[in-house]
């Protein structure tokens, strides 16, 4: 079990003889990189909040998350992460099997996992916990489904709020071991405390997508895995790059530059907890700043103000980040691929910035390539607008047809591999 502490920049590291034994020695010759993972945001500490901000109760209940690896693996291991908690995250059990549909699992299939040799996990307010290592051969676009029995007084305090997926919370009790799921009787779309599935792969990289609600995906279409970094790894593997995972570490609402009581950390806060803290991550393509633009002129609200604070940006401020977050990624070996913003219906004021910022990401020379997702997806007709076929309805979100769109225009060749 490895614990990772970013609140107070400690990283100690437990690993019992059991996980040694948990994975034969050949997967453990083999490299770890992450083959799905999401990001954490907080949940709001409010007694008044909206619906849309309530979490499932999970106490003493078993939850069960869908997730799709992008990688081949013959081993596993899953990061637990209370990032965001007020207390322990008390994990009692947990298990992982090939998904069925809706909640149910491919009976005699599941594999438990333990941490230090433990069935339970308790993980402290800020850390994240490694399992010990698992031997499991995983499949790249495959659904796994991964069941937590929770502790009798476990809260959610984080959660990654958009997730496109149908994750499962069951009645109470451990339904680890439930192959047809009937006890999963409440859905939710989000994901909380799974952040991440390592694979042990004898080749193989990770590209991290990070930014916003366009890399998260907003308003594609439910359970179909549209995302433009899902269909970046689908292309990836069809033409024949299969030792490439892609990761999507975006969070709607998120900023460059400023915290979110809804949105999370601000991009250039999370980048190392999120992008280089990841096993295996080569490259990273970074897509942000829409909403440092747009938040300064949302009027500010009584009640819950997720788009608090209303930072006046400029151009030049988010360029000072943007150098930032390279800066981070170079330090760490990690090659950043800059992606221009992608047009948003803006006024003639919050559009200026946008395209002085897309001049610095195109022609500026600090980022390692450049992705023109601003190109792949404007109207020729009038370049503020997305195309029609592009635009899911709000003007700022790409459809299903344009997170593609977006996917085919990542240059692949830049692109790190082995």
């Amino acid at each position: 079990m490895k614990i990772r502490s970013f609140a107070v920049a400690v990283c100690a590291s437990l690993v019992a003889s059991v996980a040694a034994a948990a994975a034969p020695a050949a997967e453990q010759q083999a490299r770890w990189v992450t083959a799905w993972a999401t990001a954490l945001q907080p949940i709001p500490q409010r007694a008044d909040l909206p619906a849309l901000y309530r979490a499932p109760e999970v106490a003493g209940r078993t939850v069960r998350q869908v997730v799709y690896p992008t990688l081949d693996g013959q081993a596993i291991r899953i990061r637990l992460s209370n990032e965001y908690g007020r207390g322990p995250l008390v994990v009692r059990e947990l298990a992982i099997a090939p998904s069925a549909g809706g909640a149910a699992v491919e009976g005699g299939r599941e594999v438990r996992v333990t941490f230090g040799g433990r069935a339970e996990a308790s993980v402290p307010v800020g850390a994240t916990v490694d399992s010990d290592p698992v031997r499991m051969d995983v499949a790249a676009g495959r659904p796994y489904a991964i069941s937590s029995y929770m502790g009798p007084d476990q809260t959610m305090a984080g959660w990654h709020r958009v997730s496109n997926q149908t994750n499962y919370v069951s009645t109470p009790g451990n339904h680890v071991a439930d192959p047809a799921g009937g006890a999963y009787e409440r859905r939710f779309t989000q994901y909380a405390w799974v952040t991440a599935l390592s694979v042990g792969a004898r080749e193989g990289s990770a590209v991290a997508a990070i930014g916003d609600s366009i890399t998260d995906g907003m308003r594609s279409t439910l359970n179909a895995n549209r995302r433009w970094p899902d269909a970046l790894a689908r292309r990836l593997r069809e033409t024949g790059r299969e030792d490439v995972a892609v990761i999507d570490l975006g969070i709607s609402g998120n900023r460059l530059l400023s915290d979110s009581p809804c949105y999370g950390d601000a991009l250039e806060r999370r980048f190392g907890r999120d992008v280089v803290a990841q096993p295996g991550v080569r490259t990273a393509i970074l897509l942000i700043g829409i909403n440092d633009i747009n938040f300064q002129a949302m009027p500010p609200r009584a009640g819950l103000d997720c788009d608090y604070p209303h930072t006046a940006v400029t151009a030049d401020d988010l360029i000072a980040g943007y150098r930032r977050v390279i800066e981070q990624a170079h330090a760490h070996g990690i090659r950043i691929l800059g992606a221009t913003l992608t047009p948003a219906s803006l006024p003639p004021q919050r559009e200026a910035i946008r395209l002085a910022a897309n001049r610095w990401i195109r022609s500026g020379g600090a980022f390692d390539g450049v992705v023109d997702f601003d190109a792949a997806l404007r109207d020729p007709a009038d370049p503020t607008r997305l195309r029609r076929a592009y635009d899911s309805g709000d003007h700022i979100h790409p459809s299903d047809a344009g997170y593609a769109a977006m996917a085919a225009a990542v240059p692949v060749a830049a692109l790190a591999g082995k």
